[in-house]
Formats: C-alpha cells, sequence, structure tokens
C-alpha cells in the first residue's frame, strides 16, 4: 500500500534541511498556526517564513533538548521495541505539509514524538497528558503519515521516562489542514514582499 508521504533525504539540522522547512509548513509551525503556542503569534511565524535568512529562534533549554535527543531515541528504542530513526517527510497530497520526525519506523508505522525539557517532563508526568501547546505538533505529524497513532516520548536523565499513545484526532485534523493552508497562501502571498520583523 503506498504510503500518504515521501521521505525526503535531509540531515535535520543542517542549512538545507532549514531550507526545506521554510518551504512548507511543519510540524512545530501548527501549534502557532492554530494559535495554541504561547511563545509565537501565527503573524510572528509568517514574519519568520517571509524573511529570507531569517534563523529560528533558539534557547538553551532548546538546544539541552537536541543534545539530548538522540540518547532519548535509544531509551525509547529499548523500552518499546520499535526500531526508529529521524527522518524528514513530505505529504504526496499537499506539497507544503512537512515533518522532521523525531522517530519512525517506515515498515510497522510505529512514530514517536521525543520532548527533553523539565517543563514539559514534569507536566506530563504530573497530568499524564501531552500538554495543549504540544497538540497541533502531533496532530500534524498524523496528518503528514496517515498513522492512526503515535507516541510521545518525555525523557530526562536519571528520571523515568514517560510514554503517552496519542490518537488520530480526525476532526482536529480537518480545522487544522484548513488553518495550514490558509497560512500557507499568506506566506506564498508575503514571499514576494517580506516583512520586517
Amino acid at each position: 500500500m503506498k504510503k500518504a508521504f515521501t521521505a525526503v533525504h535531509l540531515e535535520q539540522g543542517t542549512p538545507e534541511w532549514r531550507a526545506w522547512r521554510r518551504e512548507g509548513v511543519g510540524a512545530s509551525d501548527a501549534p502557532a498556526i492554530m494559535g495554541e503556542c504561547p511563545w509565537k503569534s501565527a503573524d510572528y511565524l509568517l514574519r519568520e517564513k517571509c524573511t529570507p535568512g531569517a534563523a529560528p529562534r533558539q534557547n538553551a533549554a532548546m538546544a539541552r533538548g537536541a543534545r539530548l535527543e538522540p540518547e532519548a531515541r535509544r531509551r525509547y528504542m529499548a523500552s518499546t521495541g520499535h526500531t526508529v530513526a529521524p527522518a524528514c517527510l513530505q505529504s504526496r497530497r499537499h506539497e507544503w505539509l512537512r515533518a522532521s520526525a523525531d522517530g519512525i519506523c517506515f515498515l510497522t508505522d510505529a512514530l514517536v514524538e521525543i520532548k527533553c525539557g523539565d517543563s514539559v517532563y514534569r507536566q506530563t508526568a504530573r497530568d499524564r497528558r501531552v500538554p495543549r501547546h504540544y497538540y497541533g505538533q502531533l496532530q500534524h505529524l498524523l496528518a503528514v503519515t496517515g498513522f492512526e497513532m503515535l507516541d510521545f516520548w518525555c525523557y530526562l536523565p536519571n528520571r523515568p521516562e514517560v510514554l503517552l499513545s496519542v490518537d488520530r484526532d480526525e476532526p482536529y485534523i480537518l480545522r487544522m489542514l484548513r488553518a495550514e493552508e490558509v497560512f500557507w497562501e499568506r506566506v506564498q502571498r508575503g514571499l514576494a514582499a517580506p516583512a520586517a520583523f
């Protein structure tokens, strides 16, 4: 059966990967577009997408999370038995719909989103549910892949890992895809005249 997406051969974190991300809507863009991101508005994201050479903001916590991700992925594989690897994915239906998966297995449809931050770990461990500001990111991954569920894995060294399964939310995905399409049309119009930050 043909997958809903294609794998794009890029290494995450490289300039080529950043350029590819700018040319579409990624999973980490979804919360801002849906108005659920406490750190970034849809308008700010629009300016980022429309400004040549604009680098996404990264703080110390994000850099630490990136450093911890390989170990978190190894721990996830040891815990679940799923063999996953990071991958860049692009929808076959919507060329602009993209995702950088923290871990995916193309044979078994295992998919994981990894978080290594103190705040997300504390909140997820306490509430046993995904923080609302990450929900759009997870549903975007499911929209790109067509998968029915994914794992949300929270990892910090020397603490018990937290694993939650997240089901596909079709009504949310339909709303999200409409919002993302409108957003991408705004980006396309704005690319001719970049806005200043």
